[in-house]
């Protein structure tokens, strides 16, 4: 029977597999943490309080990166590279969702608006990656290999939609509202279409790794397709919803260490030079 778990073992249990899903994800969390490091740079001087916690944001998921490599390396395996239908950040990127690297690469201040952009885009990708590490670590936070891991990852990003939800109901009091809405929703439905892309692409790539018969990677498909439809008809409205987090401040203070996982060279040489 198909599920979450079976799938997930699957895919760690085998070194090909493992190695594209961690360089794939590894990949993610190191643009990730060069567009922050970018937006902190960037701030606008009417929003200099938030660079701090964009820095911190960035660091986060650098530190993900780390993470990611630091697993490869357990198992003596090497980055790969990743096949351009498989990286969301850049897909979504072409979407307009976000805030562009040739804007980032600038040395021009950011406006108020790019800001809101950028929290609301992170709003919305924030929900998808919380959702997912929340359903690893009910599988697989107690797995000798990946289980801290995924522990760590988890709680980082529950900081980090924690703090999207804060900040930009402060931006909405202070006269954006409007703005944050609209991008949230053009964020939301543009993020579960590339979503689905990316799923697809994944699955294919894993059922040509592991060897997965066609009536299995169709009912994958299926599966992703469907939810899709959900997402597509409604499933998308918990992802422009705006509450007050439990945790407030979420990413105030330094980041938290990597307990353990050293730095990989491959990442820096991927954050010099983000989609490449």
């Amino acid at each position: 029977m198909l599920s979450a778990r079976s799938l997930f073992q699957e895919i760690v249990d085998n070194d090909d597999s493992f190695q594209l899903f961690c360089s794939i994800a590894a990949s993610g969390e190191t643009q990730g943490g060069w567009e922050n490091a970018r937006i902190a740079a960037l701030v606008p001087d009417g929003m200099r309080h938030l660079a701090p916690k964009i820095t911190r944001h960035g660091a986060d998921e650098d530190k993900h990166g780390r993470i990611f490599h630091a697993l490869l390396r357990k198992r003596g395996l090497p980055a790969v590279p990743v096949p351009p239908e498989t990286d969301y950040t850049m897909l979504l990127e072409r979407r307009g969702i976000g805030l562009a690297h040739e804007k980032l690469r600038r040395e021009v201040a950011l406006t108020d608006e790019d800001i809101v952009v950028y929290l609301a885009h992170s709003r919305v990708t924030e929900q998808r990656a919380a959702d997912q590490m929340d359903m690893l670590v009910r599988y697989f936070g107690d797995h000798p290999e990946v289980g801290k891991a995924i522990h760590m990852i988890s709680h980082d990003e529950d900081n980090h939609l924690a703090y999207c939800h804060e900040e930009l109901l402060r931006l909405a009091r202070s006269g954006h509202g409007r703005t944050i809405q609209r991008v949230l929703r053009e964020s939301a439905l543009a993020e579960i279409s590339v979503y689905r892309d990316v799923s697809l692409a994944v699955m294919s790539h894993m059922g040509r790794l592991l060897h997965w018969p066609a009536p299995k990677a169709a009912a994958l498909a299926a599966g992703i397709r469907a939810m899709y439809a959900y997402e597509r008809f409604s499933g998308w409205h918990r992802m422009v919803n705006l509450r007050l987090p439990e945790r407030l401040d979420a990413l105030g203070g330094a980041p938290a260490a990597a307990g353990g996982f050293a730095y990989a060279p491959r990442e820096r040489e991927l954050r010099a030079s983000p989609g490449a």
